[in-house]
């Protein structure tokens, strides 16, 4: 499509029927992604403990895999922070989603290479998570500009966006780790390479991301463009919108903005400092006391900031700030104990859980702790939403913080029948447990998610004065990373615990974590729903 027949932003949002046809390119470019995303994030864990081969000749204990998976996964969320603010300033959101997914596919090709030596597990790792710093958080901000502010079609665009994350997160969490483990496709995939294929198989499927994202990206007409424009070395005034990285709905506001044009060597720029950062991360990725260091400055560091720009606003404004750090806070604590699904809970599920479920059906126990958790959110995500709207309809809908804490409280009943494994042995004194009960806690815990997790990001814009709604949304993330860094420490304290026991004592070992955590879990809850009225105040008009 030329220039002259490029579609405006104004053809775009007037599309006519329930969805415009650009979502579609969208939604399989971003179903392939989580597919590779999920399908990497799942196999870490397990992966470091039986395969892994460490400088020194062995493989990983559990306890420092763990502590590996929250290293990888907080910088994985530190670095959508970046990439969105690269994206936002210099790339525009289609250069960076095609960058960071190029980076993807290198760390795949990496890892499939040959996974084993240490080196080249770490390297291949640091191309895939600054990769997706730059792709993650940039996609759904094109969905939300492809509507109208105030277009009731809205929710259901990103509903149907949201079932394409879960549907490749489905797919990749089960199927990388069945394929390393030799339980998929095994008949036609030599065992001695089993791995090189499953992290292959994440390569091929973000190459197929990438050529449905280039096919399609003629018909976003002006969004997601870089915000600089070669033409004639002059200023120029654009449209511009001002977008929130999440996939839950929000308003998007159309500003005009003065930009120089002429700047193409600011994206080689970003490129050429993007690669220099390989090392930087691959080191502190791989050596999880720099991790450390890292995590205690940036916290603390921003806090203070916010607090320097907080006395630049009013009272009234201050107090909304005091309302978002509330949920940025409680957030980390949900993140790090959900979290353990990629930690933990992911050994657990290898060496403590059969291959049964529903009585007949066999299923490698690692791709059931990676999937489940999607197939519930794909079934139960509307469903959760319809009885939002009925309740409303009654004026009986919880408020924002009330729906918070019930997300603790089934995160809560979830670790609790996590600990109830125990008592669901398939022989007495195995060790091994049920593998029904285990899918029966993440039924749980999915409503959990979907009483928290699609709330935050946009509650984080409603709460921010207009100048400060990138710096409130890098907290947001933060946060997250913060949540993935602690569910490492989490973990590597559960599994430490016993390092050399036997399946037996291991499992009494896990589940009497798992009830810790169900106990912390409910405590939260409790909080967040007492101090709801006094956090309603500080939100003040906000709903």
């Amino acid at each position: 499509m030329s220039k002259t027949t490029q579609l405006s932003l104004e053809e775009i949002q007037s599309f006519e029927g329930k969805y415009p046809k650009q979502l579609w390119g969208l939604f399989f470019s971003e179903m392939w992604e989580r597919f590779c995303f999920y399908g990497m994030r799942g196999v870490l864990t397990y992966f470091m403990v039986t395969h892994l081969i460490l400088n020194t000749g062995g493989h990983m204990t559990d306890s420092q895999a763990n502590l590996q998976y929250g290293a990888t996964q907080a910088f994985v969320y530190a670095f959508t922070f970046i990439g969105g603010l690269f994206a936002d300033k210099i790339l525009g959101f289609r250069k960076s989603l095609f960058w960071g997914g190029i980076l993807m596919i290198i760390g795949s090709a990496i890892l499939a290479f040959d996974p084993f030596p240490e080196n080249n597990f770490f390297l291949g790792i640091s191309f895939t998570v600054i990769g997706t710093g730059f792709f993650k958080p940039n996609i759904s901000t094109m969905v939300g500009t492809l509507y109208k502010k105030g277009d009731a079609r809205r929710d259901a665009g990103f509903s149907m966006f949201y079932s394409g994350i879960n549907i490749g997160a489905l797919l990749g969490g089960y199927a990388c780790i069945a394929i390393g483990k030799g339980q998929l496709f095994s008949s036609f995939i030599p065992a001695e390479y089993t791995w090189n294929v499953a992290f292959g198989l994440a390569g091929v499927v973000m190459t197929i991301s990438l050529v449905t994202f280039l096919f399609t990206q003629k018909s976003l007409g002006p969004i997601g463009l870089s915000p600089f424009r070669v033409q004639n070395n002059t200023d120029r005034t654009v449209s511009h919108l001002e977008g929130v990285a999440t996939v839950t709905p929000e308003d998007t506001a159309k500003v005009t903005v003065e930009v120089r044009s002429g700047k193409a060597w600011y994206d080689y720029a970003v490129y050429a400092f993007t690669l220099l950062l390989i090392p930087v991360v691959m080191t502190m990725v791989a050596k999880t006391e720099y991790t450390d260091y890292f995590m205690y400055t940036i916290g603390p560091a921003t806090l203070l900031y916010l607090g320097y720009e907080m006395t630049k606003h009013t009272w009234e404004e201050s107090k909304k700030l005091i309302a978002a750090l509330v949920f940025i806070v409680f957030s980390i604590i949900f993140w790090a104990f959900f979290e353990q699904s990629g930690g933990s809970l992911s050994l657990f599920a290898a060496k403590n859980l059969d291959n049964i479920v529903a009585g007949s059906l066999t299923l490698d126990p690692n791709g059931v702790n990676n999937a489940a958790n999607s197939v519930f959110v794909i079934v139960f995500a509307p469903i959760v939403g319809l009885v939002w709207i009925a309740l409303a309809k009654k004026k009986i809908e919880p408020n924002t913080v009330v729906k918070f804490g019930l997300g603790f409280l089934f995160l809560a009943g979830g670790f609790y029948v996590f600990y109830a494994t125990r008592f669901f042995e398939v022989i007495a004194g195995s060790g091994v447990a049920s593998l029904d009960v285990f899918v029966i806690a993440y039924f749980v815990i999915t409503f959990g998610e979907l009483c928290l997790s699609p709330i935050g990001l946009s509650i984080m814009t409603k709460l921010s004065p207009q100048r400060l709604q990138g710096m409130m949304m890098g907290m947001w993330f933060l946060a997250s990373a913060y949540g993935q860094y602690v569910a490492g420490i989490l973990g590597a304290g559960l599994s430490e615990a016993g390092e050399n026991d036997s399946l037996a004592q291991k499992l009494i070992t896990y589940t009497d974590g798992y009830k810790q955590l169900a106990i912390y879990a409910l405590i939260a809850g409790v909080v967040l729903i007492i101090i709801s009225p006094l956090v309603r105040k500080l939100m003040q008009d906000v709903k």
